[in-house]
């Protein structure tokens, strides 16, 4: 039998989606840290150094904890690794640092025990400590999969007993990208697969009475994790035992884009109350992840200026499955269209058409045309400015609404923002001064989009509950979600305009996109592309499923995505899968279109989905190789640059 996620009924999965409030998990003791509970959200990394290598190990571990790391995680992919971590334990302790140490373990059972005498934590991953992935769909009786899981639980008993003695704690950490055989043969590749491999593992532990647990649930995908680990939180709360959550978003990639898709994911989450420790995974230096969780963290430890909502009323949708919901069409916004963007020129004294530029416009004077990027922005809101020159007629320009009805009202394209309902035929956009309030009235304006903004530090849940209200109603008018923010850094204003955002369009919700900050226009619209294009909900460039880095790495992973970057970005929509080991690919690149994995030192194999292509290709050749690949399956363009 195979699971339908969509059947899924609307179980909790917070303490209320209207308000943010931490979920209360048991606590759990590693080492000299305790994680869950009223405990702070833990911040933590993992080393990318051979794991053999004491002295480099032991280097880099100090550095991660120096930045504020107070957990460091290390691979043991074999029984030689998880015997040296003594060794580097004891380094640690001599140089005076006493964080715990985790040891990462994927395919070697014997390679957790002997960890599991050493170190704080074990991190074990469902799908492959005692299975074996072939890609296989595989037909089971109800008898046949009991006799796996009683496999299962021989294989994994002695770890649990072993945890259980030592007061060991582990985290269970089950991956999108590396579900068994046996689970996608029964659940497939969803949410509920991630969540059905856990508890079974969880199942195990309780049977022993053992209960020093962390749970996670990563994807590549934030739509897939997010609804994973409200799955998850509610079966615990179902179950009535809670135990903390490790938040992350896997191979999320480097610079903004990994930035902006871990936000959107572990925020997404935050704003539930859901997380106790987090790990950013960015392909860089691990202790430059630490400074980027602890911004993302410091978000929600901020809880002032919260709007007390006083509503309770039941969720209209799923928020474990991903539906758009379509909502009236107007012009290019609403219907099955995708989100649209917007800038923002309403402070400029005088606007030129260089001004335009920063989200995606080229004027060319010699001959009088504009060029087009692949992030152009949709909509450019002027204020009470007024234009001396002719727009692109892709671009629709929104002024305010007593300008437009003196200047633009008979010029296409010119569109109205007002502050109150207007009873006009054509579109316009009502943005309301005070906060939004949904009446029956609102029915009366079908031709008004609606753009939500508010001056509470709980966006998502204001806007939830302004979204419900609407549907209740049967108020299907688009929403353009609009945030503003004044006094951030490029980075800060990355991570906190994608956690506000992500829950929201992950849900389905939200026909437009526009951010307000005193920063650049161009990192303005680049922020708002790549909200989109990490919720899935606009794709505008090609992504990049990228690890982090570990031990295991068998080639430089940022000059290698460097590389390919320089290669392939012009590739738009294409999904490139780039893994440093067989251990992250091809599971963990489970929806990339291609793959580039390391498979032993200067050896690289290519990847079509989940198909491997090409095998032990030279790392010297392998770049060219994948662009080649990419060109004989029909996805290669030539770059315009």
């Amino acid at each position: 039998m195979l699971f339908n996620m969509k059947n899924q009924g609307i179980n909790p999965y917070c303490y209320s989606p209207y308000m943010r409030k931490r979920l209360k998990t048991n606590i759990v003791q590693v080492g000299n840290l305790e994680i869950g509970g009223d405990n702070p959200i833990r911040l933590q990394s993992m080393t990318t150094t051979d794991t053999m290598d004491t002295e480099k190990s032991i280097e880099q571990s100090a550095r991660m904890i120096d930045a504020g790391c107070e957990l460091v995680r290390l691979t043991a992919p074999s029984k030689n690794e998880a015997y040296n971590l003594k060794n580097i334990r004891d380094g640690l302790m001599a140089l005076g640092y006493n964080a715990p140490l985790v040891a990462d373990i994927h395919f070697t059972p014997n390679a957790a025990e002997i960890a599991a005498g050493i170190v704080e934590k074990v991190r074990v991953n469902p799908g492959n400590y005692a299975d074996k992935k072939k890609f296989e769909n595989i037909d089971y009786t109800e008898d046949t999969y009991k006799s796996e899981l009683l496999r299962i639980e021989e294989k994994f008993t002695p770890l649990v007993l072993l945890c259980k003695e030592k007061n060991t704690a582990m985290r269970i950490g089950t991956n999108h990208g590396s579900l068994s055989d046996r689970i996608l043969s029964r659940y497939g590749d969803t949410p509920l697969g991630m969540v059905e491999s856990a508890m079974e593992f969880i199942r195990i532990c309780e049977k022993h009475n053992y209960y020093n647990l962390v749970i996670s649930m990563k994807a590549s995908n934030t739509v897939v994790m997010v609804q994973a680990y409200r799955l998850l939180a509610a079966t615990m709360l179902k179950n009535g035992r809670c135990y903390p959550l490790h938040l992350g978003v896997t191979e999320a990639g480097d610079g903004e884009d990994g930035r902006i898709k871990s936000a959107v994911g572990i925020g997404a989450l935050l704003e539930d109350g859901l997380g106790d420790t987090i790990r950013v995974s960015l392909t860089e230096e691990p202790e430059f992840e630490i400074p980027v969780a602890r911004k993302l963290a410091e978000k929600f430890n901020n809880q002032t200026n919260i709007a007390e909502l006083n509503y309770s009323n039941p969720l209209t949708y799923s928020p474990y499955f991903y539906e758009k919901h379509h909502g009236s069409e107007h012009h290019n916004i609403g219907g099955a269209h995708v989100p649209v963007v917007f800038a923002d020129l309403s402070d400029k004294h005088e606007i030129t058409p260089a001004n335009f530029f920063g989200f995606g416009y080229t004027y060319s004077v010699t001959l009088d045309k504009w060029n087009l990027m692949d992030q152009a922005a949709d909509y450019v809101y002027i204020g009470s400015n007024e234009l001396n020159f002719e727009v692109p007629g892709t671009l629709g320009i929104v002024v305010d609404h007593e300008v437009w009805k003196t200047k633009f009202e008979k010029k296409s394209g010119y569109y109205p923002l007002s502050t109150e309902l207007l009873d006009i035929e054509s579109l316009y956009f009502y943005s309301p001064e005070t906060e939004f309030v949904v009446t029956d009235d609102l029915k009366n304006h079908p031709n008004a989009i609606f753009v939500l903004s508010t001056k509470y530090s709980n966006k998502t849940q204001v806007f939830r509950k302004i979204i419900n209200e609407l549907a209740e109603r049967k108020i299907k008018n688009p929403i353009i979600l609009r945030y503003s923010y004044t006094d951030l850094d490029e980075e800060t204003f990355q991570l906190y305009s994608a956690s506000d955002a992500g829950s929201i369009l992950i849900d389905g919700f939200g026909d437009g996109i526009w951010l307000n900050s005193n920063l650049p226009v161009k990192t303005i619209n680049a922020t708002s592309f790549g909200i989109l294009q990490a919720t899935r909900t606009r794709i505008s460039k090609t992504e990049y499923i990228s690890c982090p880095s570990c031990g295991r790495t068998l080639f430089d992973l940022q000059e290698t995505t460097a590389k390919i970057r320089k290669r392939t970005s012009h590739l738009k929509g294409l999904k490139i899968g780039i893994m440093g080991c067989i251990v992250n690919g091809p599971g963990e690149m489970a929806d990339a279109d291609y793959g580039y994995v390391g498979t032993g030192p200067g050896k690289i194999n290519l990847y079509k989905e989940k198909t491997v292509v090409a095998k032990n290709i030279p790392e010297s050749e392998a770049v060219e190789a994948l662009v080649e690949l990419i060109r004989q399956n029909g996805d290669w363009v030539e770059s315009a640059h």
